[in-house]
């Protein structure tokens, strides 16, 4: 067995993982960070899922080095774009949008977005400070007390394995495989509301009701001069099967225009695919390139993320699932997505009234694989750390804390903020989803440090939230920051020999980190109330 030796080791190069590696790399320490697949980045990258943003992330409520992705990923398209809005200035600079997406104020290609990241870590890669354990999964752990002493990992494609020995170790993978291995404790899956009094949780809790995943799958759409160039993908082995597929209750077959409306599981809503009859067109909904704003022949068409109701994975919970069996069910999501876009070229009801639409085509450049398919899940949520904080419903929910006449969650540990919809997918078991309004809200420092285990920490959607919470605590920026966040905790703990719970616990040590984290340009608190929530 190979053995490497580490000040921190992060396990699972998820968005947060990445950003903790690089703020610790960037400090002068000995990192080792592994991932399941060959890309870092999780959500922003292997997942293939656009950034979700609120909607003052142009001025406020992001990191700076967040800020400076951004403008990083409008720098790789400038000069791809038509003269013409390179003169609009403002537009260009500070709000050009390169798939003019609905969801997403910068949605990108994921291999832009991974080719940025794989910048900012080379030169820690190259001076040997930082060490990438790419297709690498945790499969045990050597623990002492309330210590981790060392870590195994297992290579996927060698069996090879290798022990990982650190002061610290990041838990930034999209499960949160490395809580149970550890003995840290956890919660996973739907909190009671005995437990939370949480109003939208269930009377009863449930670990194996947890939100649908997602394969994404990356399509273009060529002009209808060239739609003839495509061709409809094989038949895939389950599409009579999806094709037939409707979930309890649902008049409606999953491959259709029509899904359920979250907080109200009899009532429907009906999408369709391109703009102009529809208020939800999910062509433009994560697209990735709009090809009418760059020049001719930079983009032969638009690209688009599908990852939509229709192709929301929940018959299963995987969280807690062994490897292999996990691989089953991802492959059944990867048939589900193929179906859908099979479905959408063949079968899918047209606004003119025809069926199927010509020109679409898989488009693997987009996320660097070569069917399409996106190289890992979109996973929604994970296991969570038993915290010495717990955010709830209560903190962010908007109706609750009006009724309270209550604005913005305010912590005296904050460490960054944040703002989305307490958004939740279809549940495995109980089918729940809801899309509730929210405050802006703070990460509180409490809910990134373990109750017990004293050297292992999360930096993913596994930190100390309620199922609920997670809806929102979930998306790009916050776990960028999560994980920034957490590097220069365990930064800060190693420079002055302290554990993080001391940090936490003693006053002077909170305050000397959160003036790292201001003077790192980390932002940890709002410049104004939460009294609205207009997207």
């Amino acid at each position: 067995m190979n053995r490497m030796k580490a000040d921190a080791v992060v396990i699972g190069g998820g968005l947060g993982g990445t950003l903790a590696a690089w703020v610790l790399a960037k400090r002068g320490y000995q990192v080792v960070l592994t991932e399941e697949t060959d890309w870092v980045g999780g959500q922003l990258t292997s997942q293939a899922v656009p950034p979700d943003e609120h909607p003052w992330i142009e001025q406020t409520g992001c990191t700076d080095s967040y800020r400076e992705f951004r403008q990083q990923v409008r720098h790789y398209y400038r000069r791809r774009v038509r003269p013409d809005l390179v003169c609009d200035e403002a537009r260009f600079y500070e709000h050009f949008n390169p798939g003019n997406a609905w969801v997403s104020r910068i949605s990108h290609e994921p291999a832009a977005a991974h080719g940025i990241l794989q910048q900012w870590l080379r030169p820690f890669v190259e001076e040997g400070r930082l060490h990438i354990l790419y297709d690498t999964i945790p499969v045990r752990a050597q623990t002492e007390g309330d210590q981790v002493q060392e870590v195994t990992v297992r290579h996927l494609k060698s069996g090879e394995e290798t022990a990982l020995a650190g002061d610290y170790f990041v838990d930034a993978t999209e499960y949160g495989d490395l809580l149970p291995l550890a003995g840290v404790e956890y919660n996973v899956g739907a909190d009671s509301r005995h437990d939370t009094g949480e109003p939208h949780a269930p009377d009863e809790a449930n670990p194996e009701d947890t939100q649908a995943f997602t394969v994404v799958i990356a399509v273009e759409m060529l002009p209808e001069h060239a739609a003839h160039l495509t061709a409809p993908i094989p038949q895939p082995e389950m599409y009579e099967f999806w094709r037939s597929f409707y979930h309890e209750g649902s008049p409606y077959p999953l491959l259709s225009w029509w899904d359920t409306k979250p907080n109200a599981n009899d009532e429907y809503r009906c999408f369709t695919f391109l703009p102009g009859s529809s208020e939800l067109p999910m062509w433009t909904y994560r697209r990735v390139v709009d090809a009418a704003q760059f020049r001719i022949g930079e983009a032969e068409g638009d690209i688009s993320l599908i990852n939509w109701p229709q192709n929301d994975y929940s018959l299963a919970s995987i969280i807690e699932m062994p490897y292999e069996e996990r691989q089953q069910h991802v492959e059944r999501a990867k048939q589900l997505s193929l179906s859908l876009l099979y479905w959408l070229q063949t079968e899918a009801p047209r606004e003119d009234g025809g069926t199927g639409y010509p020109g679409l085509r898989l488009c693997g450049k987009a996320v660097g694989t070569e069917d399409g398919l996106a190289k890992s899940p979109y996973i929604r949520e994970s296991r969570r750390i038993q915290a010495i904080y717990t955010i709830t419903e209560a903190d962010v929910n908007k109706e609750l804390r009006q009724g309270k006449g209550e604005g913005i969650r305010r912590y005296e540990d904050s460490v960054g903020v944040g703002h989305y919809f307490l958004d939740l997918h279809m549940t495995a078991k109980s089918r729940r989803s809801m899309f509730i309004p929210a405050y802006r809200y703070e990460i509180p420092l409490g809910a990134l440090i373990p109750k017990r285990v004293q050297n292992v920490l999360p930096a993913c959607k596994n930190i100390g939230t309620t199922q609920i919470a997670n809806g929102c605590y979930r998306l790009h920026p916050t776990e960028w920051n999560i994980g920034e966040s957490i590097g220069h905790l365990v930064a800060y703990a190693l420079d002055n020999g302290v554990t993080p719970h001391e940090v936490h616990g003693h006053m002077p040590h909170l305050k000397a980190y959160q003036k790292e984290l201001d003077e790192a340009g980390i932002q940890r608190s709002w410049p104004f109330d939460g009294t609205d929530v207009q997207h």
